[in-house]
């Protein structure tokens, strides 16, 4: 025999409905009780009609000096008894004879003292200093002693170094310094080559030889 239920009898038929009246009156009260305002009376003192009876003390002004300071500690200075006897030494004059009997003569300044000068280096003068034998010497002096440096074959460099030097009076070469590098040896290499050449011909000022400046290119360059 199946048993049936009534429904009426279900006790959970009304636990939605009730759990959700439940949620929004509580939902209600606490939006209540965030907005709800209290308000306070406060009284604010006021000082507009009071008497100042405060007693205001006159505090001189007073001028504090440092301390005198203690007066220096005298030197006390103590003398030692001079205990060191010296003997008295018997010093022995040397008489020395020399067996030069001529008389020096007294020099006399008879005119002014000559006073030399270094040799002035002209950058300009009337004859150019050469190389002996003129410029075709002077190629054939490079072609033989100037080398291509071999770092700069391997790096591929090209270029004139310009080498300026003196040329003194008797045809010597000195004071060298590079104006125009380009590296991979070859400055080392213009200079190296100049220094080493043999004398040159000096300049000319007025048929005097005198010492003059030269500025002399190289042209480093592969076949």
């Amino acid at each position: 025999m199946e048993l049936k239920k009534n429904p009426k009898s279900d006790l959970k038929r009304w636990s939605g409905t009730l759990f959700n009246l439940g949620l929004a009156v509580s939902l209600g009260a606490v939006l209540v009780a965030f907005e709800w305002k209290a308000n306070e009376k406060v009284v604010i003192q006021d000082f507009a009609g009071m008497e100042d009876d405060w007693d205001i003390l006159d505090i001189p002004v007073t001028d504090q000096s440092p301390p005198t300071p203690p007066p220096p500690a005298p030197i006390e200075v103590v003398i030692k008894p001079d205990d060191i006897v010296i003997d008295d030494i018997d010093l022995k004059t040397i008489d020395i004879n020399t067996t030069e009997t001529s008389v020096i003569p007294v020099v006399e300044m008879t005119a002014p003292p000559v006073i030399e000068t270094a040799d002035v280096i002209n950058d300009f003068v009337e004859v150019q200093a050469m190389f002996k034998g003129g410029m075709d010497a002077w190629y054939a002096y490079l072609k033989k002693n100037l080398d291509y440096p071999s770092q700069a074959r391997r790096m591929g460099t090209e270029g004139v170094v310009i080498v300026r030097f003196v040329v003194n009076t008797d045809g010597s070469i000195q004071d060298l310094e590079l104006l125009r590098t380009i590296g991979g040896g070859c400055d080392e290499e213009a200079m190296e080559v100049i220094a080493n050449s043999p004398n040159w011909t000096p300049g000319r000022i007025s048929g005097r030889a005198v010492r003059s400046r030269m500025t002399m290119p190289i042209r480093f360059r592969l076949n």
